[in-house]
C-alpha cells in the first residue's frame, strides 16, 4: 500500500471518461474542495492478504497529518500509478470506502474522487515541511 498526502489549498477536478467499466455512475461536472488533505492511495496485490492492517496504517497516517495541520477535511483519490503492481480494482475501491467510513466515524469530513474515472485535475499544494508526505506500507 502506498500513500501520498498533500496539504491542499484547493482541489478541482472534472471527470472526463470512465477508465474502468465498473466505474461509478456520477454526474459529470466540475467539483471543488478547499483546504483539504489530499490523499493519493495505491493498493497492491499483496495488500489484499493484509487489508485491515494496511487500512489501519493508512488511517493512522492520515489522522497524524490532519492533526499536525489542524484539519478535519480529507479527499481520497485512487492513484494506481504510485507503484508497478496494482490490486484488483474492486479491492482498491473497498480500501477507499473503509478509510472513508472509519474517518467519518471519528468526526472527519471525507470525500472521494469518482472511482474508475479519468479526471481533469487541478490542485494547489502548500509549501512547508508537512505539505507533502509519502508512506509505503
Amino acid at each position: 500500500m502506498r500513500l501520498l498526502m498533500f496539504d491542499a489549498a484547493y482541489v478541482r477536478y472534472k471527470p472526463t471518461q470512465k477508465g474502468w467499466e465498473e466505474g461509478e455512475d456520477i454526474e459529470v461536472k466540475e467539483y471543488q474542495f478547499e483546504d483539504v488533505v489530499l490523499c493519493f492511495v495505491h493498493a497492491e496485490p499483496d495488500d489484499e492478504e493484509y487489508g485491515s492492517k494496511k487500512i489501519t496504517k493508512i488511517l493512522k497516517n492520515i489522522k497524524w497529518l490532519c492533526g499536525k495541520l489542524n484539519k478535519k477535511r480529507v479527499l481520497l483519490h485512487s492513484f494506481a500509478h504510485l507503484g508497478e503492481k496494482k490490486s484488483n480494482p474492486a479491492f482498491g475501491k473497498e480500501v477507499l470506502d473503509k478509510v472513508e467510513e472509519r474517518l467519518k466515524n471519528v468526526g472527519y469530513e471525507v470525500f472521494q474522487t469518482p472511482y474508475g474515472w479519468f479526471l481533469d485535475f487541478e490542485s494547489k499544494w502548500r509549501g512547508h515541511p508537512l505539505g507533502r508526505i509519502y508512506k509505503e506500507f
